[in-house]
């Protein structure tokens, strides 16, 4: 990845997604839902570079639609990002705080982006922009 791209961290809830973009600092939350996740679009660019936790399922609507928009997705460990965390003396835990540390994991580990493994039955699970309908298990 070249110095142009930007690392974006989500950190994930039922009912929000707070967001740290790149290490200027942008930090706000939109809602978890297709109202939200359309909002998050609006803030970013095919070259940024999201990292998120793996959360059990709650990051696959956001995830499907950040990948249809063409971003590229890493989605990593939240043991290996809390030891990150506590690495370089972020101690507290909070959800603004977890957003905050995941773009810096991003640039110092470098995960890799993967594509969904089975985009099609995803689709129709869950909201992507101008496709299918929303969903939540």
């Amino acid at each position: 990845m070249d110095g142009e791209k930007r690392f974006v961290g989500i950190h994930i809830t039922k009912a929000a997604l707070d967001v740290f973009i790149g290490s200027g600092g942008a930090a706000f939350s939109v809602t978890n839902d297709e109202v939200g996740i359309r909002e998050l679009l609006g803030h970013l660019a095919p070259g940024d570079f999201v990292i998120l936790e793996a959360t059990g399922g709650l990051e696959m609507p956001v995830v499907s639609a950040l990948a249809a928009a063409g971003i590229a997705v890493a989605i990593v460990n939240p043991r290996q990002v809390r030891d990150f965390a506590r690495a370089t003396g972020r101690l507290a835990k909070t959800d603004r705080l977890n957003a905050e540390v995941l773009p810096r994991f991003g640039e110092a580990v470098r995960p890799e982006a993967r594509p969904l493994a089975n985009e099609q039955p995803r689709r129709s699970k869950h909201w992507l922009p101008g496709g299918a309908s929303w969903s939540r298990c």
